[in-house]
C-alpha cells in the first residue's frame, strides 16, 4: 500500500537537473565529439588539398571554387532534409547513417580523376554532413543540465573544430609522398570505423521522445543509463515541465504527402511563435555573417597566405592551428557566458574586426603580419563556434532540430557564397587577398549586432516562458 501511494509520474526535466552531469555525459559528449571530429575533418579535406588538386588537375579559379562550394551546397540542403528528419523519427538513426554515408562518399573521393567527379561527391558528401550536426547539437542540449547546454554544444564543435585542425596535418603528413588521394581513403576509413562505434553506443534523446508521446517503458532505460539507480519500473507516466507537448499530425486518414506537409507546417510555426519570431530571423542573419567569414577562410585561407608570400605548408599550419585554439577558445568563453546570456560572445568576434582590418588595410607588415593574422584567424574561430551553441536552445524538444536545420541552411547559404565570391573577387592578386581580409572583418561586425540583439530577445523569451500555463498539446 505504501508504494502504491508513492507518486508514479517522472518529470524529465527535474530529471536531468537533479542528476546533474553524470559519467554517462560525459561518455556522451566524448562519442558526440568523434562524430563532429570526423565530419570536420572530412569536411575540411577539400579545402588543404585543393592546391594539390589545382596543380594536378588544372583547375581555374572559377573551377576552384566550385569544387570548395559544392560540399557546402550538399551540406545547405542536407541541413534541412537531417535536422527535419530527426524530429520526427529521431537523432540517433539520423546521426549513425549520415555518418556511415559521409565514410563512404569521402573515400570514395580518392578515385575522383575530375573536377566535376569531386564536385559531385562532395556535394553527396556535404547532404550526410549536413544532415547530422543539428540533430547531434538537438541530442547533447537535451540531455544536459540547465548551466551545460550551450558549453555541451560548444565541446562538441571543437571536435569539428579539431577534425579541421587535423585535415591540414593529415594533408600534410601524406599528400606531399602519397598524394591528395590518400588522405580521403585514410579519413573515410576512419569515418566508418566510428559508424560502428555508434551503432553499439548512441542513446536516442529522452526528452524528443517523452515529446513525441512515447512510451515509459521505452524512454526509462535510456534514462537509466544516465542514472544507473533510477528504478525505471516505478514510473507510469513521464513529462516535460518546461515544455508543452507538440501535436504532430500521425493519423492515416490522409495521404502520406498531406500528413508530411501538415507537420512540416507545424513545425515551422513553431520556429516563429511568440518572442522566437524575432529570435529565429536574428539567429540567422548572425549566423550567416559568421558562416561567410569562417567559410571564406577555410576556403582559401592557404591560397590568401600564398598569394601573401607565406609558404604553403606554413600556411597550413596557420589555419590549423589558429582554428583549433578558436575552437578551444569559444569552449572557455562558453563556460563563463553560460549563464550571463549571449551577449558575452560577442566579444571575440568584436576582437576579430580590428585583426582582419587592420589586414585588410596593409597596417601590419614584418614581424607583426604572422601574429596578426592567427589572432585574427583564431577570433573568427571563437566567435562562430559560440555562435552555433545558440542556435538551437531557444527551441522546445519536439522542434530542436528542425530549428538548428533551418539556421544551418541559412549559414550553408553564406558557405557557398563565400568560396564563389572569395573565387570572383579575392584571390587574384595581393591588393584583391588584402580585400578579402577586410570584408571578413565587416562580416564579424555584422556578428556583433546580431549577437547585441539576440540577448535581448532572450531576456524576453525567457519572460515569455515563465507567464505561460501549462498546456497538454500546443497545435
Amino acid at each position: 500500500m505504501v508504494a502504491d501511494a508513492e507518486p508514479r509520474t517522472l518529470d524529465v526535466t527535474q530529471f536531468f537537473e537533479n542528476t546533474g552531469f553524470t559519467r554517462f555525459h560525459v561518455w556522451l559528449l566524448v562519442i558526440s565529439s568523434f562524430v563532429t571530429l570526423f565530419d570536420g575533418l572530412d569536411f575540411s579535406l577539400i579545402s588543404f588539398t585543393i592546391p594539390y588538386l589545382r596543380d594536378e588537375l588544372h583547375l581555374t579559379d572559377a573551377m576552384m571554387g566550385n569544387v570548395t562550394a559544392a560540399a557546402f551546397v550538399g551540406q545547405m540542403v542536407g541541413s534541412l532534409y537531417g535536422s527535419y528528419v530527426a524530429d520526427i523519427y529521431g537523432r540517433r538513426p539520423v546521426i549513425i547513417w549520415c555518418t556511415i554515408a559521409g565514410a563512404a562518399f569521402t573515400f570514395v573521393t580518392g578515385f575522383a580523376s575530375s573536377a566535376e567527379m569531386i564536385i559531385v561527391l562532395r556535394l553527396l558528401g556535404g547532404l550526410a554532413i549536413g544532415g547530422l550536426l543539428a540533430p547531434a547539437w538537438s541530442l547533447n542540449i537535451e540531455s544536459m543540465p540547465s548551466g551545460m547546454k550551450a558549453t555541451a554544444v560548444t565541446i562538441i564543435m571543437l571536435g569539428f573544430s579539431i577534425g579541421g585542425a587535423a585535415a591540414g596535418q593529415v594533408t600534410n603528413l601524406l599528400a606531399p609522398d602519397h598524394g591528395w588521394q590518400a588522405v580521403f581513403f585514410a579519413c573515410g576509413v576512419g569515418t566508418m570505423a566510428l559508424a560502428l562505434i555508434l551503432l553499439f553506443t548512441l542513446p536516442e534523446s529522452a526528452r524528443w521522445m517523452v515529446a513525441r508521446g512515447r512510451e515509459p517503458a521505452v524512454v526509462m532505460p535510456i534514462l537509466s543509463r544516465f542514472n544507473p539507480g533510477l528504478e525505471i519500473d516505478r514510473y507510469t507516466d513521464i513529462v516535460l515541465s518546461d515544455e508543452n507537448r507538440f501535436a504532430f499530425d500521425d493519423t492515416h486518414d490522409a495521404s502520406f504527402i498531406k500528413r508530411s506537409t501538415m507537420n512540416f507546417l507545424r513545425t515551422m510555426g513553431q520556429l516563429f511563435r511568440g518572442t522566437l519570431a524575432f529570435i529565429t530571423p536574428v539567429i540567422w542573419f548572425t549566423y550567416f555573417c559568421s558562416s561567410f567569414a569562417i567559410y571564406m577562410r577555410v576556403s582559401f585561407g592557404v591560397i590568401f597566405l600564398e598569394q601573401l608570400g607565406v609558404d604553403r605548408i606554413e600556411g597550413t599550419n596557420i589555419g590549423s592551428f589558429g582554428g583549433l585554439v578558436g575552437a578551444v577558445g569559444a569552449v572557455i568563453l562558453l563556460k563563463f557566458t553560460e549563464k550571463r546570456g549571449p551577449l558575452w560572445i560577442a566579444l571575440a568576434p568584436l576582437l576579430g574586426v580590428p585583426a582582419m582590418l587592420a589586414v585588410g588595410f596593409g597596417l601590419t607588415s614584418g614581424p607583426m603580419f604572422i601574429p596578426v593574422v592567427v589572432l585574427g584567424t583564431i577570433f573568427v574561430g571563437i566567435g562562430h563556434a559560440a555562435v552555433i551553441s545558440i542556435t538551437t536552445i531557444y527551441y522546445p524538444s519536439a522542434v530542436r532540430s528542425t530549428g538548428g536545420g533551418w539556421a544551418s541552411f541559412v549559414a550553408k547559404i553564406a558557405a557557398v557564397a563565400a568560396p564563389l565570391v572569395g573565387a570572383a573577387w579575392f584571390i587574384h592578386d595581393r591588393a584583391a587577398v588584402l580585400n578579402g581580409y577586410a570584408f571578413t572583418g565587416y562580416c564579424l561586425a555584422g556578428v556583433v549586432v546580431g549577437i547585441v540583439a539576440l540577448a535581448f530577445y532572450a531576456r524576453r523569451l525567457h519572460a515569455e516562458r515563465e507567464l505561460e500555463t501549462t498546456e497538454p498539446v500546443v497545435a
